[in-house]
Formats: structure tokens, sequence, C-alpha cells
């Protein structure tokens, strides 16, 4: 319904992942390879699909991801999901390339709240500019704002070779900006950000004349764990996690530089195309962890059995971008509502059918691989 309400190209910025689109086929198809082990004559009548998330109770082990310019894919944007996520306490992350100031989205919090629930939490993602110091008044606005956590993407040095921008760039109409961007001032004239320009590139030359001249307004290609870590702690006492995690070797680094937990992501299969899926990453990267810090998964979930997965092979959390954006370009609020209605009934009755009564007891023994060759399923 979204791909028929939506323009061509605006549907495609949200739909397509990088290059060939491997990455973001991998992401919905690995979860093939799993099923689950339904454990039988178990009182399964009353099913606790709560979650606590970094000292937060979230109503299900289900975040919404952050993607940009939610306004361009209908209704009120960002709003229409925070209200959703308020009125069924979800857990939300709002992007920094919003169409809605970060502290309007904040409010929302506070007002339509079912069950006398306490707020579900909402946390800020953001890119660092190559000046870091020019990210600083956006920190702290999103700490004042009330997010409890800052979510840096790490996985963005350069953005990938997304085709479908490249023929028809996406730029903002007149009236909408970006203000949570000191950039995001009016211009004469709309034009791609200077992140895709760079893709646009012809050559080497090329690529780095477009970055001299942007100079301190590029996302950063010069993070490094000790001084970003360092620079984020000296600045805010938000909780810090770091988005785009998908090896044991940077999960392990993650855990020895005290960062209070991690998104297993490939960017929505947007980055690097030949990337393995998230849900094959997961496993390497739990087990490097040992539970020090949350492990969050996002990519490629698209309904309650691969939440169940996600949780079983090691992940305490999953996030969910495109089905939201769907939800908002078919009904604005009540269309999010329903995308995250459906993922909850289906979360629920494959907990029952599985045999697990709460979270809980979603555990690695629930879930085994099928075989490639031969015949069966391998316990994990």
């Amino acid at each position: 319904m979204a791909k028929v309400k939506l323009p061509k190209h605006i549907y495609e910025f949200y739909a397509s992942g990088s290059d060939s689109q491997s990455a973001l086929a991998r992401n919905e198809n690995a979860f093939n390879r799993l099923c689950i082990r339904p454990r039988v004559l178990i009182d399964v009548s009353n099913i606790d699909t709560s979650i606590e998330i970094l000292g937060h109770r979230c109503s299900m082990p289900i975040g919404i991801a952050p993607s940009a310019m939610q306004k361009l894919a209908g209704g009120n944007g960002e709003l229409d999901i925070a209200r959703a996520a308020v009125k069924m306490g979800l857990n939300l992350t709002l992007s920094s390339q919003s169409t809605t100031a970060l502290e309007e989205v904040s409010g929302t919090r506070e007002h339509g709240l079912m069950d006398s629930l306490p707020p579900p939490p909402f946390w800020m993602q953001i890119y660092l500019y190559e000046d870091v110091q020019k990210s600083i008044g956006l920190i702290h606005r999103a700490e004042a704002a009330g997010y409890q956590a800052l979510i840096l993407t790490v996985d963005t040095p350069v953005l990938g070779n997304r085709l479908s921008e490249r023929k028809t760039a996406v730029v903002l109409p007149e009236g909408m900006g970006l203000p949570n961007l000191d950039a995001a001032k009016p211009k004469s004239k709309a034009q791609p950000s200077l992140n895709r320009q760079l893709m646009n590139a012809r050559s080497a030359a090329e690529a780095q004349s477009l970055r001299d001249k942007a100079g301190s307004k590029m996302h950063s290609s010069s993070l490094t764990w000790e001084k970003t870590i360092n620079f984020l702690r000296s600045v805010t006492k938000m909780k810090i996690i770091l988005k785009g995690i998908m090896t044991g070797e940077d999960a392990f680094l993650a855990v020895q530089h005290k960062v209070d937990g991690i998104i297993v992501s490939n960017h929505g299969g947007r980055q690097l195309d030949s990337a393995s899926s998230t849900i094959e990453a997961l496993p390497e990267v739990a087990d490097a962890v040992q539970k020090a810090i949350p492990v969050i998964l996002d990519g490629g979930v698209r309904n309650g059995e691969a939440v169940f997965k996600s949780l079983a092979l090691g992940a305490d959390f999953v996030l969910i971008g495109r089905p939201a954006l769907w939800g908002l370009a078919y009904k604005g609020q009540e269309g999010v509502e329903t995308v995250f209605n459906i993922m909850e009934r289906e979360l629920n009755r494959t907990m029952a059918l599985a045999g697990t009564r709460n979270v809980e007891e979603i555990t690695k023994d629930k879930i085994g691989v099928i075989a490639k060759h031969g015949f069966g399923v391998s316990k994990l």
C-alpha cells in the first residue's frame, strides 16, 4: 500500500539498498535458515512480551529504528511515529536528520500513554561531523529534551552506493527542513546533501575536491575508538550506543571502551553490499559481548517469528525500520499502530506456540538451523 501511495523515488529511497542490493536481500532471507523448536504441555495462557532495556520497561522487545526525513513518507512524519510509540509503550530512536525538531518529538512522551505506564524510552541517533565540536550543540539539545541514550552511527565514513538516489536525488520540498541540523538553513535552491553528492563523484580526485570544499560539514571518516568515545563521554551523560557493529572484534572493543550498548546493523543493506546479514553476524557478536552490554539487532526483521529468532540467537532487543515507514505512508499514526499491533500478535502467538511464556524464556535451545546439505535440523 505504501508503494502505491508514495512517489516512486521516495519509495525507492526508503526501500532500496546499495549496489546490487545483496545485503538488503540477505537480511530478510537469512532468517529462513532458522527454524523454531517448539516445546509443548506448557501453560502459555498468559504471555508476557514486555522487556527492560537500559533501565526502562517496554511493552515489547521491539523498538522503532531511526530513519531520515519521515514527513516524506506521509502524515505528520516523526510525530505520528512518536505518538504511536508512546501509545503502545515502544522504544523510539529519532534520526538526527528528522523533519521534526527533536524537542517536539520528545514532547509526545508525556501524552497519550495507555494504562498509566511510564513513558517509553526515546533515544537520539547522530552522525558526527569531521569537526566534532559542531555536533556538541545537537547532543546537548537531545540531553536537555530528555532523550535517554545517544545512538552514534559508526558505519558511514562514506555513504554506500545507492543507485536509486543517484538516479533521482531526494530533496526536501519547499517548507520542509531538517530542524535538528545547524546546516539546515533555507537555501535558494533545493539540492541533495553533500554526503549524497559525494556518491556521484567520478574519480578519487573529484571526491577529494568535494570533501575539501565541504570541510567540517561532511560526516566524519576519521572516528576512532579512543578519541570518539572519550569525546562523547566528555560532552554528555546520556547512555552511548554504537550502531553498525558487525563483527566480534568490534563488539569486544565496544565492551572494552565501556559503551552502554551496541546495535548489530548493516544500515538496512544501504552501505556495504557484501556485508553479511545482521542475523548471521549476531552469534559472533553475542559471543564476544557475553552479556556485558545489551546487544540490539536491526535489519530484515519483518514479522514476530523473526523477532523470536533474533532473541533466541542472542539479541536482547530488536529495532524495526521500514515497516514503520510503510505504516506511516498508509495511514499516519493509525498505520504505524497497525504495523506494531500485527508485530505484537505475531510475537505473542509465536511465543505461545513455541512454549515460551516470557521473553526471558526465548533461549538458544528454542531454535535450530536447517541443514544446508543432507537432511535435518541442527541445534545451535
